[in-house]
C-alpha cells in the first residue's frame, strides 16, 4: 500500500484466530471476535464491530457482526451477518484462486475480493488489482501481535473484510 494515501490502522490483540481483539492507535476498541456459546455442541463464534468505533466513521455500512457456525468437529460450515437469515457457507469465503496463496469471497455489493497469503505472518487483500488491506504480524517487541492497515474503501464493507480476514486465519490454524 501506498504511504502517500490515507490509510486506518487497526491493531490486533491476541494471537488466538478464534478470540482476539481490535483496537485503533488510539485505543478505542473496534472489533471482537470470541465463542458467541457454549451451549451448543459445534463451535460458534461472534465477530463484533464496536458502535463507539463506528461513530468515529462516518462510511461504515452494512453487519455489525458476524457468526461464524462450525460443523462437527470444527469442519466448515457457514457464517450468518447480523441477524439474518442468509447462511453462507464457509467455503464460499475461501475460494482457491489460480495459485494456492490465494482465496477468494464475495462481499454483500457483489464484488469478489481476495486474500493473499504472502507468508505464515502476512496477508493482503485485493479489489482486483489494488491492495486494500494489509494484515501483518508485528515484531515481538510491541505489545500487538498484529497490524491490520485498511484504505478508506474498506469501511463501508469492513465487518466483511474483518469476518473473510478471521475466517482464513481459522481455516490455517485447522489445516483447512
Amino acid at each position: 500500500m501506498s504511504s502517500s494515501s490515507t490509510v486506518y490502522t487497526l491493531l490486533q490483540f491476541g494471537d488466538d484466530p478464534f478470540k482476539h481483539r481490535y483496537q485503533d492507535p488510539q485505543g478505542l476498541e473496534a472489533f471482537t471476535i470470541q465463542e458467541a456459546s457454549r451451549e451448543d455442541p459445534n463451535t460458534i463464534i461472534r465477530l463484533s464491530r464496536e458502535e463507539a468505533w463506528s461513530k468515529e466513521h462516518s462510511s461504515i455500512m452494512g453487519p455489525e457482526n458476524s457468526y461464524f457456525f462450525f460443523g462437527a468437529e470444527d469442519r466448515p460450515g457457514f457464517i450468518v451477518y447480523g441477524n439474518g437469515q442468509i447462511r453462507i457457507p464457509m467455503p464460499f469465503f475461501l475460494r482457491p484462486g489460480r495459485t494456492g496463496s490465494s482465496r477468494y469471497f464475495r462481499c454483500q455489493n457483489g464484488k469478489d475480493y481476495k486474500w493473499k497469503t504472502i507468508s505464515q505472518h502476512k496477508m493482503e487483500c485485493y479489489d482486483g488489482r489494488n491492495v486494500i488491506a494489509v494484515w501483518e504480524v508485528t515484531p515481538p517487541k510491541e505489545e500487538a501481535f498484529a497490524r491490520l492497515t485498511l484504505r478508506p474503501q474498506c469501511l463501508p464493507m469492513i465487518t466483511e473484510i474483518l469476518t473473510s480476514l478471521a475466517l482464513n486465519r481459522m481455516a490455517q490454524s485447522l489445516g483447512w
